[in-house]
């Protein structure tokens, strides 16, 4: 192998080595400006988007212990890695996707050292960010504690009512 495809397979692998997950992608009508306003999008949601090659990236991906069927590859691909969030960066994908006429299908993905199909990494997708389930875990907890601080305050203000009313009856 030349010394620079042993480079770039090198540096492919040490990208699927380093990031949390990664999605394929299959590429189609993406111009130059196109490219760089989704790398710009990914790079803010954690991530990184590169073209390879089908063949280096299942050679980088082999080295890495991951076994891809090179025949489920179809067309131009393109690799979105997921350097923190996972479910922020594959939401950035759709979305990025959907708002250019579906320039971006997705192919697999691998999370948590699994391989995923299209389907399962769009319903990763549609699941809440971290923050949001922090919030909704937050707000279990306090629905609770709220409604019987609610509950003691109707009684008090109705025993307060009641006395009140009375005092003003016996007068």
């Amino acid at each position: 192998m030349r010394k620079e495809k042993q480079f770039l397979l090198d540096e492919i692998k040490d990208k699927i080595d380093g990031s949390k997950a990664f999605v394929l992608t299959k590429y189609e009508r993406v111009n130059p400006n196109m490219a760089a306003d989704f790398r710009v999008r990914i790079g803010k949601s954690g991530g990184d988007f590169e073209v390879v090659r089908k063949r280096i990236f299942v050679k980088a991906a082999q080295a890495a212990g991951i076994t891809i069927d090179p025949a489920s590859l179809e067309g131009h691909i393109g690799v979105v890695f997921a350097m923190t969030d996972p479910v922020q960066v594959t939401k950035a994908l759709y979305k990025y996707s959907k708002e250019n006429d579906d320039v971006l299908t997705v192919l697999a993905g691998q999370f948590e050292g699994k391989l995923f199909s299209a389907k399962d990494v769009e319903m990763l997708s549609k699941l809440p960010s971290k923050d949001e389930m922090r919030a909704q875990f937050l707000s279990l907890l306090e629905a609770p504690m709220a409604q019987v601080l609610s509950v003691m305050d109707a009684l008090l203000t109705s025993l307060m009512h009641g006395i009140e009313n009375k005092s003003q009856s016996s007068s």
